[in-house]
């Protein structure tokens, strides 16, 4: 028997970088048999300065033999570089098989033009819900908008981006990523938000509102070491953290209207904790989240995926790029992940009948099928066989499962590697269908670019051996 099920939102979402000035994209088939479920977002970061001389190259490539002694120092930002044809869209493409929505984060000339942006925003716009976030952090000084531009061009220029974005992908929800609350009153006794009167135009035009905050961040990397007594890095504690987030949303809130929250970009540097205890510190801020049931705050993103220094779950090889160093964050932050008030919901419908129609809305808005197993015991092996021509997302014992458009059969025996079954039980099986070519396609419906629909033919058949070869001889 199977019914449909509609995924949801979590309570609190959670969100991955992957790939930044620290480190290189990894690819989702890789990211998914490590940490066992997707993600919400994927966030990736790119830079657009066109008209700077070095464009298109990416400026650490084009400047290498430049004196540079922060990471920042370059014309402009040291990220891969956002052009026609560029790495960008595969990655996004990978992102979205794999049943994730895209975050874009894209460091911008705020003097190019309103045709830049307009193409800028036509080749996202078949990328499905995805969120945009341009000029990051401008609360700063170190990334180049807050070098060349005021913050009121700063704020000027997100309103331009966001209007054009809602002109040419109303898809596409603009972030505005800037300070926190300060500490201090102003003249008035107020206690505002780091340039809130600079940026007011940018908070009312934003779609959501976003802040980037380390409990510990070792900024000096890579061209200083973190030392006890010597090094550039930051310390703080995270009830302190906590505590300026949501009287951040509160200020933004009561000025502005309730719009998400979201922390863009976290996590506890790992040189200044040590590998060992990092993930201690880290899960001591999401259980805070957890434990105050903190429904202001929409999503939380790890800084990162794989990284060159201490901010990754993996860390860069230094002999081969293409290998990650499992590092024990990655532990902790598995369980975070399988955590119940971090996970999406799921709801329910009537029964579904073969063809079942599927509709991929995003990671948090999708109509799937269930199926329930009916299991003796832990079985020795669990295969499901599909031979539709589709790509699937399959949920199984909470475990997640990817299968590619061509490809029938799925192993789901990942699904009892760290914890067997005892005595018999049923388990649902679900599943959604993701655009196989990670794009969304016009379907002669106004809403094509948020909702695809696909249609599962057959129901799937299952091989569940509750005894091996091996076992049946001896």
């Amino acid at each position: 028997m199977a019914r449909v099920v509609h995924m949801g939102p979590a309570k609190c979402n959670l969100d991955l970088g992957d790939g930044s000035e620290r480190g290189a994209y990894v690819g989702q088939d890789h990211i998914l048999n490590v940490l066992g479920r997707p993600h919400r977002m994927v966030n990736i970061m790119y830079t657009y300065y066109p008209n700077d001389k070095q464009w298109p190259q990416r400026i650490s490539e084009a400047c290498a033999d430049m004196d540079v002694s922060f990471a920042w120092d370059y014309p402009y930002d040291d990220y891969p570089t956002f052009c026609e044809g560029g790495t960008q869209f595969e990655q996004m493409r990978d992102i979205r098989r794999h049943g994730q929505d895209i975050m874009l984060t894209i460091t911008i000339d705020c003097s190019v033009d309103d045709s830049h942006i307009r193409q800028i925003a036509k080749s996202l716009s078949s990328f499905g819900r995805m969120w945009a976030r341009p000029n990051h952090e401008c609360n700063g000084d170190w990334f180049t908008h807050n070098k060349r531009f005021s913050r009121e061009e700063i704020a000027a220029f997100f309103v331009r981006f966001s209007r054009i974005m809602k002109e040419e992908a109303p898809n596409v929800k603009c972030v505005f990523c800037a300070g926190l609350i300060c500490d201090e009153p102003d003249k008035n006794g107020d206690y505002k938000v780091e340039f809130e009167d600079e940026f007011a135009p940018a908070y009312e035009a934003a779609d959501v509102w976003s802040a980037d905050k380390y409990l510990m961040l070792h900024y000096g990397w890579p061209y200083d070491v973190a030392e006890a007594g010597g090094g550039s890095y930051t310390i703080d504690d995270a009830g302190d953290v906590f505590g300026r987030f949501e009287r951040t949303y509160k200020r933004l809130s009561d000025r502005f209207g309730k719009k998400p929250f979201i922390q863009a970009e976290f996590n506890a540097d790992g040189d200044i904790t040590g590998p060992l205890k990092q993930g201690e510190y880290v899960r001591r801020y999401y259980d805070l989240v957890r434990d105050n049931n903190a429904s202001w705050l929409n999503g939380i993103s790890m800084y990162q995926f794989r990284d060159r220094g201490r901010l990754g779950l993996e860390r860069e090889d230094e002999g081969n790029p293409s290998v990650g160093i499992r590092q024990p964050l990655m532990d902790e932050y598995r369980k975070i992940m399988s955590d119940e008030y971090f996970v999406p919901s799921f709801s329910y419908g009537g029964d579904a009948r073969f063809p079942a129609n599927l509709r991929w809305g995003g990671s948090t808005d999708s109509d799937g099928i269930e199926i329930m197993i009916d299991l003796d015991k832990t079985p020795q092996f669990c295969e499901a066989v599909l031979q539709e021509n589709l790509s699937l997302m399959l949920e199984f014992n909470g475990r997640w499962f990817y299968k590619a458009r061509g490809v029938s059969d799925v192993d789901l025996m990942a699904a009892f590697f760290d914890e067997n079954i005892s005595g018999a039980k049923s388990i649902p099986l679900r599943i959604f269908a993701t655009p196989p070519d990670g794009e969304n396609h016009t379907t002669g419906c106004d809403d094509w670019r948020v909702n695809q629909f696909y249609v599962m033919e057959s129901e799937p058949a299952f091989r569940i051996r509750y005894e091996t070869p091996l076992g049946s001889i001896s």
